[in-house]
């Protein structure tokens, strides 16, 4: 059994917090980061991401499920962004650093939470003065599920009733240069390993996002996995799926050895 989640603030306000819920054993734990979706919005928050913690947890990683502000919160562009850098960059801080391998730190996020995930395991490639540059932890693998991960695409598509508006303030031509910023297609390579994983039925995020996103990567040199699966958008987030089981395991072949499988 793993144990109750503690909670860290890494930022002032009532958004700004982290969970942390560490396996059994005494041991450094690899590091697994959750960010829930939501099109970036104030109507949802951390308890998406709660139940695949728990999970990860029971699986022997150091599960950490981050809130944020959000569209309608505060949030926005930069707030949403340099939130998720500031709370990954708050762990070596933690009073339980101890048992933390920061040296294997996956992030793992779900439809705009697969947007911060791939952006975070690209933020090293920001320009001096940009919101999340100099990132003190390095992601080593990212897992994107139903990710927004080419924001100009998705603001051409309208996704989430012009989700990608309301989060950067404006259309690829009206602020450019949140869109170069912000925008995980253009924050490549990442240098981290990189897994897509898509339902075939989504309807709220098109599979295209996941499959122009990999090839990019892939012609910049990262390695990528793209698995699209029978189902939904939600079905990805449950952690009793045959899709989180395919994310369990491509885990538990980087990290071999119980209880990672």
């Amino acid at each position: 059994m793993s144990r109750s989640p503690s909670i860290h603030r890494y930022g002032e306000g009532p958004h700004r917090f982290l969970e942390l819920t560490l396996p059994d054993g005494q041991g450094r734990a690899p590091v697994a980061v959750v960010l829930h979706g939501g099109f970036w919005r104030a109507a949802y928050g951390v308890d998406l991401a709660r139940p695949l913690a728990a999970d990860l947890a029971e699986a022997g990683f150091a599960a950490v499920a981050v809130e944020y502000r959000r569209v309608g919160d505060d949030g926005g562009w930069p707030a949403t962004a340099a939130d998720v850098a500031a709370a990954v960059d708050a762990l070596p801080g933690l009073p339980e650093a101890g048992r933390l391998d920061l040296s294997d730190v996956t992030v793992i996020g779900h439809s705009a939470g697969g947007h911060l995930a791939a952006w975070l395991a690209g933020r090293a490639r920001l320009p001096q003065g940009a919101p999340g540059e100099r990132p003190r932890v390095r992601v080593t693998a990212a897992v994107l599920q139903a990710g927004v991960l080419d924001l100009e695409l998705a603001d051409a598509q309208r996704l989430g009733d012009g989700a990608v508006r309301d989060l950067l303030g404006g259309g690829p031509d009206e602020v450019p240069e949140r869109y170069a910023q912000a925008d995980p297609v253009r924050l490549l390579p990442t240098g981290a390993a990189l897994l897509c994983v898509h339902g075939a039925g989504d309807d709220v995020v098109p599979v295209q996002q996941s499959e122009r996103y990999a090839r990019a990567a892939t012609a910049a040199g990262d390695a990528v996995e793209v698995r699209v699966l029978p189902g939904d958008h939600m079905v990805l987030i449950d952690p009793a799926s045959d899709a989180w089981r395919v994310v369990r395991d491509w885990l538990a072949r980087r990290h071999p050895g119980p209880p990672y499988a």
